[in-house]
């Protein structure tokens, strides 16, 4: 994953800044990570990024710039760090925070570790690190590692300056290979992802998209008495109840039947049920009625069905309740043919959030 942006936030009003930019309270204790989201003057989200708070006045690897105050380490995917950039960098000069926002993006790996064999491979790591490099000037590998995930298993991401990244991860493959890791591919991140009901930024959340309607209001510092730029907007949503929101969609495969197939194993015919490829802009209706398409879809191989995220409205224009959604018969259609579709308040996957955290029933 070391096409992500990595900046640095810094200088004297650093902190000032950041509870202005960001939707969450990312002021917690030094070290902490949280999931946040920067706004426009309207309420839209900008973007999502992970926010790490820095120990003041002491060296956070060797990249990170010297601060005698308030540092962040910001984590934004690849693909949209420029626009990142571009946003912290208008408010900064807007708001006129005294602030230096240092772009690390092309000194720094990042690899990514997740599933349940998180536990024991960490140790393995941990121990072959003390019997192989028991002096400080033989292990010169500097390492953030940061408790996150991207597909709703244990996870862990590491940052890494660009000359350790191969070393790192050799040791990683190496630790992991009697636990059976494995690489994974972007595909199989995007599949995990959209299981899990995570947001992907351009396709889930964009910046007509508040994080109210995008299920995320979770990273929005509403009760707190600490201003941000959009939350006066959030905060007339609120009241007035969301006119729109994201909604979770699984297919019924089974009612497309099965499809006779050949098998030259064997040599013999067996029947396979047929399953509904959704790629995202699929229209969605309720009660025969359109009202939204969806913005993402992919197959999901735990549940065993597709599975679909779409912003609907109410087509009287009222507010889009949880009542709305659970009382209403929705079908997707895709190139002309109708499918049932199920909605869901939360993701069918894990939805206790137990895999996260490491419990692995």
């Amino acid at each position: 994953m070391s096409y992500f942006g990595k900046f640095y936030l810094t200088g004297p009003d650093a902190k000032k800044a950041a509870d202005w930019l960001f939707t969450a309270d990312v002021n917690k204790k030094p070290g902490t990570t949280v999931y946040t989201c920067m706004l426009n003057k309207r309420g839209g989200s900008e973007a999502d990024l992970t926010v790490s708070r820095l120990e003041p006045g002491v060296a956070n690897l060797p990249l990170a710039p010297e601060s005698s105050g308030d540092a962040y380490y910001l984590a934004i995917g690849g693909g949209v760090a420029e626009h990142n950039w571009n946003h912290i960098k208008t408010v900064l000069q807007d708001q006129g925070f005294r602030c230096q926002l240092a772009d690390h993006s092309e000194d720094m790996g990042m690899i990514i570790l997740q599933g349940s064999i998180l536990g024991p491979l960490l140790f393995s790591l941990y121990i072959n690190n003390l019997c192989d490099n028991l002096s400080n000037a033989a292990f010169h590998l500097y390492v953030r590692a940061m408790r996150l995930s991207f597909v709703g298993e244990l996870g862990w991401e590491l940052h890494i300056p660009k000359d350790s990244c191969l070393p790192v991860y050799h040791a990683v493959m190496a630790a992991g290979a009697k636990h059976g890791i494995i690489n994974s591919g972007y595909r199989a991140i995007d599949s995990l992802s959209i299981e899990k009901g995570y947001r992907h930024w351009h396709a889930d959340l964009r910046p007509d998209d508040t994080p109210l309607e995008a299920g995320l209001a979770f990273t929005c510092k509403l009760k707190s008495s600490v201003p941000f730029q959009g939350r006066d907007m959030l905060e007339k949503q609120k009241k007035e109840g969301l006119k729109r929101r994201i909604v979770c969609f699984t297919t019924d495969e089974s009612q497309h039947g099965n499809h006779p197939c050949y098998s030259q194993a064997t040599g013999s015919l067996y029947l396979m049920m047929v399953k509904v490829p959704m790629f995202g802009l699929e229209a969605i209706y309720r009660n025969g009625v359109p009202v939204g398409h969806l913005r993402r879809a992919d197959y999901g191989f735990y549940i065993d069905k597709t599975i679909g995220y779409g912003y609907i409205r109410n087509p009287d224009g009222g507010v889009v309740s949880a009542n709305f959604i659970k009382s209403g018969e929705f079908t997707l259609e895709k190139m002309g043919v109708v499918y049932k579709a199920k909605a869901h308040l939360k993701s069918p996957f894990d939805p206790e959030n137990k895999r996260v955290k490491g419990i692995y029933d």
